[in-house]
C-alpha cells in the first residue's frame, strides 16, 4: 500500500470540478466532487507506477511538506491537502487482468515432480516473477 499527499482545488464551475495535483509525480488530473477527484487521483498514480518496480516509487513526500499555495492550480478555488492511498498491485490486476499463454522449458524430471504434487505451475510461475521484479 502507498500513500501520496494530493493538493485537491475545489472550484466553483457548474460541475463541481476538483482539480488535481501529485506533487510527488508531478501529476495533474481533475474530477467531477471530492469523490471522483479522489479517484482520479488513485488512477492517476496507478498508471504513473504500473510499469515500474517498488524500488523505482518516488518517495512520498511528508504531508506537512506540501503547500497548497505552491499548484499551479492555486488561483482556481479553495485548495487543501489530503493523503491518497493505492495498492498497485491490486491496480495492475485490476486493470490488465487478461492473462496470456507463455511457454517455459523444464527439466523432464521437475515437470514430473510438478504434476506428481498437483502443482499449479502458472501460478507459481507468476508468484515467483512478481517476487523477482520487486513488486511485492
Amino acid at each position: 500500500m502507498l500513500i501520496y499527499p494530493v493538493i485537491f482545488t475545489e472550484t466553483k464551475d457548474e460541475k463541481d470540478t476538483v482539480l488535481v495535483f501529485i506533487p510527488d509525480l508531478n501529476g495533474m488530473t481533475e474530477g467531477y466532487g471530492l469523490a471522483n477527484a479522489i479517484s482520479m487521483a488513485k488512477d492517476y498514480i496507478g498508471n504513473a507506477l504500473f510499469n515500474k518496480t517498488a524500488s523505482e516509487y518516488p518517495k512520498a513526500s511528508e504531508i506537512d511538506d506540501i503547500k497548497p499555495e505552491t499548484t499551479v492550480f492555486k488561483d482556481a478555488g479553495k485548495s487543501f491537502v489530503s493523503l491518497v492511498d493505492i495498492d498497485v498491485d491490486f491496480y495492475r490486476r485490476k486493470n490488465k487482468s487478461k492473462y496470456v499463454r507463455r511457454n517455459i522449458t523444464l527439466p523432464e524430471w521437475l515437470d514430473d515432480m510438478a504434476t506428481n504434487e498437483k502443482i499449479n505451475v502458472s501460478a507459481v510461475t507468476q508468484k515467483a516473477l512478481i517476487q523477482y521484479l520487486g513488486l511485492v
